[in-house]
């Protein structure tokens, strides 16, 4: 079965700022993305947990996007406009996609 090159990017963020990220990464034409609740973390201000929590607002979701290689610089700079101002990771991966066409 024939692949193709695409990659994986995940961010990190407030689930408060989800709206305003996937809004914007729509208007950079990036209409495919997958958003994951996360449930607890560690990271550079120690662990943290959802437990406990009255409101999905404190907690953090991971938006989870397939592209191609081409559109990466893009998506980056969308991103980074929501996430440098506010707690967030963003990782980029290699991936491997069966129908290029989807992405």
């Amino acid at each position: 079965m024939e692949t193709h090159d695409a990659k994986r990017v995940e961010i990190i963020i407030e689930a408060a700022l989800q709206r305003r990220l996937t809004d914007t990464l729509v208007e950079a034409d990036v209409t495919g993305y997958t958003v994951l609740p996360v449930k607890a973390g560690s990271g550079r201000s120690g662990p943290w947990s959802r437990e406990g929590q009255i409101s999905r607002a404190t907690g953090m979701v991971a938006v989870v996007c397939l592209i191609k290689p081409e559109r990466l610089d893009a998506l980056l700079e969308a991103a980074f406009a929501v996430v440098e101002k506010h707690i967030g990771v963003v990782s980029i991966t290699d991936a491997q996609v069966l129908r290029a066409e989807r992405f």
